[in-house]
């Protein structure tokens, strides 16, 4: 605008200038609305409405991965935190169904055989968010605690259930005992999709051979996190696998495709000496309440038990602190979700001792 140009070339290109400045001008304007008000504005409309339909068409564990990294940094360590919250990632290689129960009851009873060996009666009942798409039930038995604390990682299938043994002297015969007491009852539907109620029955368990392990759980393939890759014949006498089709116990057997509803019940034998039992969440469940029959514990009848209930939940303030009599032994009202890794024990002991 202050230059008076010659006449010849330096007037062209002050001519040009001229045209170019209003479009100059006008470009800089909306360029610099854009990067102070319309990027964040659009950027924010974008995240609004399009950032949950991205997130839903993503794996649960891919959206949970890239959220643990972002806070945690990339570490192996994150899996044990994503497994926690969504369960074995394994049993959701296709489709990202999770296996939730949104509503779980768990009842516990102890019976003394004799002055050393109780049965250990476990009943619990499984209601599930979404229809889990399985015809499987899964028993793993272990007395060994690194396989316990792993199974729930490295386990395929969505339904299944974990015994420990504690002592390993004990654990062959404890599982035999065990196995006639196992009783399974489900709501499920069909190949149709229509509905059905089975009541509890005793299913058919067949073993699993162990050349077949590593169908079944991960670390038999390959490494897991930080644990290295388990060789079968090493775990011969401290692992051993069930499954049953869960169309055997279904009306008229039936093709379950889908499971809605799954109640388990298992007695094993165990030592009164160990002085503890107790229940871990196999998967993510919203546990209602957890009641206890301890009673018949005292084969004497002198009442000289002692117990206490020691949550490790996210509520662990839920039971009382103290020793309490059988008969003043409370239900625990949970009312709050318990995660693999999660569960509550019940410690006894004979008078003060």
């Amino acid at each position: 605008m202050s230059w008076t140009p010659d006449p010849g070339w330096g007037a062209a290109i002050h001519r040009l200038l001229e045209l170019s400045f209003p479009v100059l001008l006008l470009a800089g304007g909306v360029l610099g609305a854009y990067e102070l008000i319309l990027r964040r504005w659009i950027a924010g409309e974008l995240a609004r409405i399009a950032g949950p339909r991205i997130v839903e068409a993503l794996l649960p564990q891919q959206v949970m991965e890239v959220f643990l990294e972002s806070i945690y940094g990339k570490n192996d360590a994150n899996r044990d935190v994503m497994t926690g919250v969504l369960g074995g990632e394994g049993r959701r290689p296709l489709g990202g169904d999770l296996t939730i129960s949104t509503h779980t009851g768990v009842n516990v009873e102890l019976r003394a055989v004799d002055h050393e060996l109780y049965h250990f009666s476990l009943a619990v009942t499984y209601s599930f968010k979404k229809n889990v798409q399985v015809d499987r039930f899964i028993i793993f038995a272990t007395c060994n605690a690194l396989l316990r604390d792993s199974i729930s990682s490295g386990c395929q299938l969505p339904l299944f259930e974990l015994w420990f043994v504690p002592d390993s002297e004990l654990f062959q015969s404890s599982v035999d005992d065990m196995l006639p007491s196992v009783r399974l009852g489900i709501e499920y539907l069909d190949q149709e999709l229509r509905h059905h109620v089975a009541e509890s029955s005793r299913p058919r368990l067949r073993e699993v051979k162990f050349q077949n392990w590593p169908d079944y759980l991960s670390f038999f393939r390959e490494d897991m996190g930080a644990l290295p890759r388990q060789s079968p014949r090493e775990h011969l006498g401290d692992l051993r696998i069930f499954e049953c089709d869960l169309s055997d116990i279904a009306d008229d057997h039936r093709n379950v495709a889908a499971i809605e509803r799954l109640s388990v019940r298992a007695t094993s034998l165990q030592r009164i000496d160990e002085g503890f039992c107790y229940w871990q969440a196999p998967y993510p469940c919203y546990v209602d309440r957890i009641t206890f029959a301890v009673k018949e514990l005292d084969i004497d009848g002198t009442g000289d038990f002692q117990f206490n209930i020691a949550p490790f939940t996210f509520r662990s303030n839920t039971a009382p602190t103290r020793w309490l009599k059988a008969e003043d032994l409370p239900e625990l009202e949970v009312r709050s979700w318990l995660l693999p890794g999660h569960g509550v024990v019940l410690f006894w002991r004979r008078g003060a001792g």
